[in-house]
């Protein structure tokens, strides 16, 4: 069995403590070291940064890489999907912002399942991970193997055996010494940060409840299967519509929501939960896919203290993201987009400077590189995956989960080996109280 001690429940938040506040709280620095691995000195003239996953959201990060740090450039490009890469690194090229640093000659813009490795090998400094969520274990293992610095988009797994395996690649980071940034981005958003501060410091008094929601519309509908082009493989077919299959996407709750459970766990300082209760299914119709619509998790902690999360990605229906926290003394209210505020005696609401949190993130990334003294958010983000993936299991098996029934789960959902014409059966929809907990 792998050793989960060091994301169990009673050891999170002296690890969250620990390891984290600085880059959550306050976005400092933690610590004044030597640099490792094959990775840039402090001060090093020029970062060279390579993207695995060229889809909207990794063609973003590679954007919000160059801009953090004039003095990096793009040098490779990478995608399971040929015509994905190709119109990534275009699009990139095309950029009047960072167009001009886009350096990635025709043989540096990769394709195919290994595309990864190829990236990585291919003598870049930076990586930037944002392939579906289902092979970032793998990426984020061969990334920090290589001693690259690596920002980690949000979720880390979608499953617990990926999750251990990104654990693994958390504390060999650590060792090396090499930046670890990862993708949620609300831990960089400046108006959050000071909430959660205040919240922290006791400004609504102990936490009673915390509600969240992620209540919005569906994002990658599933085609039928009569849509399929001929000769196109399972393996194609399902990383084109990844969205929509749960050991690629971890499902809605996993892939979307896991924002708003972070949040959650932010609001408890790291603390994890004891026990998760889910309930959810689908309303709409999925085709071929097996990822629910709707998701509602109940997280209980110590003392009584509970959470709700809220998730639903339906059309036409009542949306809202938010946070809600209960204390003692107040409560302290995200309302969707708006400032954050607090009422009760600690009445305040946030009035400073507002900043992108998306560029923030690589901002602090790229500083922490340079000063040889690299972020590693290690321990949280894989600590909210999991909150997310137990929220699902939980859900899907009609199970009260335990956190450590949870740590210890086998449920492997991601093919240990795969090739482009491989057979890729696709499990049934879950049906609660009759799909197992492994």
């Amino acid at each position: 069995m792998n050793d989960t001690s060091s994301i169990s429940g009673a050891s999170s938040r002296r690890q969250f403590l620990k390891t984290s506040s600085a880059a959550v709280i306050g976005g400092a620095i933690v610590g004044n070291l030597e640099m490792g691995g094959t990775a840039f000195a402090a001060n090093s003239d020029t970062l060279r940064v390579g993207l695995v996953g060229c889809g909207g959201r990794g063609s973003g990060a590679a954007v919000d890489a160059l801009s953090a740090d004039k003095n990096a450039i793009l040098t490779a490009v990478g995608d399971a999907l040929e015509d994905h890469a190709k119109s990534g690194l275009k699009n990139l090229q095309n950029n009047k912002e960072v167009g001009d640093r886009v350096k990635v000659s025709p043989d540096h813009c990769f394709s195919g399942l290994d595309a990864f490795q190829k990236v990585i090998d291919s003598g870049v400094d930076v990586v930037l991970l944002a392939s579906p969520p289902g092979f970032r274990p793998q990426h984020l293992k061969a990334a920090v193997a290589a001693g690259k610095h690596v920002f980690c988009e949000k979720p880390m797994a979608t499953d617990v055996p990926g999750a251990r395996s990104v654990q693994e690649s958390v504390a060999a980071a650590r060792q090396k010494k090499t930046a670890l940034v990862a993708g949620f981005c609300w831990r960089y958003e400046l108006a959050r940060r000071e909430f959660y501060r205040r919240i922290h410091d006791g400004a609504i008094g102990d936490i009673r409840a915390i509600y969240a929601t992620y209540l919005t519309g569906p994002v990658k509908p599933m085609p039928p299967a009569s849509e399929r082009p001929s000769g196109m493989s399972d393996v194609e077919w399902q990383i084109r519509n990844w969205y929509n299959f749960t050991w690629l996407s971890g499902d809605g709750l996993v892939e979307q929501a896991c924002h708003s459970i972070d949040k959650i766990a932010w609001g408890m300082n790291g603390v994890m939960p004891i026990k998760i209760v889910g309930n959810g299914g689908r309303q709409t119709p999925n085709h071929e896919g097996n990822i629910f619509d709707h998701i509602d998790v109940f997280y209980e902690y110590p003392n009584g203290v509970r959470a709700f999360m809220a998730q639903r990605q339906i059309a036409n229906c009542y949306g809202d993201n938010s946070d809600y926290l209960m204390g003692a003394k107040g409560t302290g209210t995200i309302k969707g987009w708006s400032a954050p505020e607090i009422t009760g005696p600690q009445a305040w609401k946030y009035q400073g400077r507002t900043t992108n949190m998306y560029q923030q993130e690589h901002n602090e990334l790229f500083a922490s590189i340079r000063k040889g003294e690299p972020i590693n958010d290690g321990d949280w983000m894989v600590q909210s995956t999991l909150m997310a993936i137990g929220g699902r299991m939980s859900a899907y098996t009609g199970k009260e989960i335990t956190w450590e029934e949870l740590l210890n789960s086998q449920d492997r959902l991601v093919p240990e080996s795969m090739d482009w014409n491989m057979k890729l059966p696709i499990r049934p929809m879950a049906m609660p109280g009759k799909t197992p907990f492994a």
